[in-house]
């Protein structure tokens, strides 16, 4: 009898096996179709994100402007840049410390400076001075781009701040985060997002950087304060039209291909120009853009260069209509249209700080510094010097931009959960709220679905569909079930970070969801969300992630708004009454959470596959920004982690199985 039993299971057992693999290579071609092009998710967010544009102002006058420019100074420091960084650090003075002369060329002088940025965490610096000086001299601040393992040691830049000495000015290099005695992979930019997850805005260390080496050089008794300039190439290039919009104490900037408005970045598709993470830091475009940070320059006099053929970024024609055109008004209003200049060179096809670029620099500070010095530039090749040469030194232990999250983050403290089950509830609701307002979310309803495929044999039905979102973006998704499910039966969702065809590629991997959730007799429905699958744009993952958070939104929050209105929208049509969620991958376990917290009833159950177990993961792995963008949210691990959201989502159940122990991180490069 027994073995009668077990030849019957065996049956069974076969039978059901039998009908997985074949339910699974009915949906396997189904769910590998392509439903929307990536051209058309690049246009459809470029179009919400020119939505999102701030208007330059119409002032009425002069004092009108100015009153407005300290307004946005103080809102963009004070709102922005400073954001979650300790008081005490912002408000600390320079602390330079003087390691000593360099041997240098006749009539200029060299000394080596090592700087704190904040405690911990130090950075160099080369001051050249002329070899004599007759009473206070201008004072200039070279800020480093993406120079790499060379750093403060390129030929260009040394040939630019012998030239300023020689011309009668106190010239200061600094070295770049990332860059030359900095180069480090835990130092690269795009760590700025782990800064941002433990709730300090990545850009407010790279404004602490430069912004020291600008407080040292006003406290230099040799310097005089109303003669001050900034400028630099590339990253020193924004970082110049940043520093000296954001701080009147800069009476002359010259930045050097080194931004555009985002008006400027959007016209370029595919979209390539978006920067690294510091150039369009979360909410830094909301209110103002880059066009505005030039114009709250007037009038202090500003010449913008940049290259015809540019050979990586900033083209002379893509940025003169977004920035110069559109701000000489505003030099105008103080009768100063020729302190706004804007010079185009035509000399070198490439991305430089050359000759020519070097020579316009000079005239201008001239000019505005009142110099009588040469206009040509003054050969000094002879004395350029190595980068051991100019090597200062940073401390062994010196922090990285890594090393610095994941100190705020062992700092953070959160406020324990009530064990009462009203004061529960009412901590629930209150941290639902507060979720809204990290994650900036903003729901959205399906307003219109395209059915643009489906099946109907060998037992199994599907209809695929493209979302169109109440804000302008799409969704796509597979809806498949047995054919003798019936309506009204229960509906699974399925999100995979690898998109719809990651979710049907292995019946007997974690991506077997779909075939047997459909062998359940249930209804399935498989999303490609924002930024996945057949809703990822054109080009790099990062990009758009960077430029929403810019204007003010939160990739990770907007495809959670797909998640509820699709979800609604699929229960509306068949008659569902329970609906759970099934997720695969870092990506989807957090905006599976991220939703449940916000709707707490959506889903009667979220099952997590291949998901972490904390938030820190992230920082302690480290995971790339480059490949999770959306997961690095401002503040969202500092108010909350994994566990807080589940405990937000209930009454969800959510289970959590195969979580990742480590993580392959791809290379993170500078894009310029």
């Amino acid at each position: 009898m027994k073995s009668w039993c077990m030849v019957i299971g065996y049956f069974f057992l076969s039978a059901f096996l039998a009908s997985a693999q074949s339910t699974q290579y009915q949906v396997g071609p189904i769910l590998d179709k392509q439903l929307q092009a990536p051209d058309v998710v690049t246009f459809q967010l470029q179009e919400y994100l020119m939505g999102q544009l701030p208007k330059l102002p119409a002032p009425s006058g002069a004092a009108g402007w100015t009153a407005e420019a300290d307004r946005i100074r103080k809102h963009l420091l004070q709102d922005v840049v400073y954001h979650g960084w300790p008081e005490e650090w912002l408000k600390a003075p320079p602390k330079f410390e003087d390691l000593g002369p360099i041997e240098s060329g006749k009539g200029y002088k060299l000394r080596k400076f090592r700087y704190e940025v904040v405690p911990g965490f130090y950075s160099t610096a080369i001051l050249y001075e002329p070899e004599t000086l007759h009473g206070k001299a201008p004072g200039v601040l070279n800020v480093m781009g993406h120079y790499g393992p060379i750093g403060k040691a390129d030929e260009s830049y040394q040939t630019l701040c012998i030239n300023e000495a020689l011309r009668g000015m106190i010239a200061l290099n600094l070295e770049w985060l990332g860059m030359g005695e900095l180069t480090a992979k835990e130092n690269e930019h795009w760590f700025a997002g782990h800064l941002d997850l433990v709730g300090a805005n990545g850009v407010g260390l790279f404004y602490l950087a430069m912004r020291r080496g600008l407080d040292f050089l006003c406290d230099n008794p040799n310097v005089d304060r109303t003669r001050i300039a900034v400028t630099g190439l590339s990253g020193g290039g924004w970082q110049t039209i940043v520093l000296s919009s954001l701080d009147p104490r800069v009476r002359v900037s010259i930045p050097v291909a080194g931004y555009t408005s985002l008006q400027g970045r959007l016209a370029l598709a595919p979209i390539t120009e978006a920067g690294d993470l510091e150039q369009n830091p979360a909410d830094f475009l909301v209110g103002q853009d880059y066009s505005t940070l030039t114009a709250i320059r007037a009038p202090r006099p500003t010449l913008l260069i940049n290259n015809a053929e540019d050979t990586c970024c900033f083209r002379a024609p893509f940025v003169k209509p977004y920035i110069f055109d559109a701000v000489g008004p505003f030099f105008r209003l103080y009768g100063r249209e020729d302190a706004l200049q804007f010079y185009e060179n035509t000399d070198i096809s490439a991305h430089n700080y050359e000759l020519s670029n070097r020579e316009q620099a000079y005239r201008f500070f001239a000019k505005h510094f009142g110099l009588t010095a040469p206009e040509r530039e003054i050969p000094v090749g002879a004395y350029i010097k190595t980068f051991s040469e100019l090597a200062v030194g940073v401390p062994k232990d010196n922090l990285t931009i890594l090393g610095l999250a994941r100190q705020m983050a062992r700092q953070i403290t959160r406020a324990p959960v009530p064990t009462d089950d009203a004061g529960k509830a009412a901590w629930a609701d209150s941290e639902r709220e507060k979720l809204k307002d990290v994650v900036r979310y903003k729901p959205v309803t399906v307003q219109q679905a395209w059915a643009v495929a489906n099946t109907h044999h060998n037992g199994v039905e599907s209809l695929s569909f493209r979302f169109l979102l109440s804000n302008g973006l799409s969704a796509t998704g597979v809806w498949l079930k047995d054919v003798p499910t019936p309506p009204g039966a229960p509906l699974t969702v399925v999100l995979n970070d690898k998109g719809k065809k990651g979710a049907g590629a292995e019946v007997w991997d974690h991506a077997a969801e779909v075939a047997d959730r459909m062998d359940r007799g249930e209804h399935v429905l498989v999303l490609d969300l924002l930024l996945t699958g057949d809703a990822a744009p054109e080009g790099p993952s990062f990009l758009f992630p960077e430029m929403l958070a810019a204007t003010g939104n939160r990739a990770i929050s907007m495809g959670a708004a797909q998640l509820v209105a699709a979800t609604n929208w699929a229960r509306a049509r068949w008659g569902n009454p329970s609906v759970r969620l099934e997720s695969t991958g870092m990506r989807s376990q957090v905006l599976s959470l991220i939703t449940s917290a916000l709707e707490p009833r959506l889903f009667s159950e979220v099952a997590v596959r291949g998901g972490m177990h904390s938030l820190s993961h992230l920082l302690d792995a480290p995971v790339p920004l480059l490949d999770a963008a959306d997961l690095f949210c401002l503040d969202l691990y500092k108010d909350f982690d994994l566990d807080r959201l589940i405990l937000v989502a209930g009454p969800t159940k959510v289970q959590e199985q195969d979580y990742v122990t480590e993580s392959a991180p791809s290379e993170q490069t500078s894009v310029h």
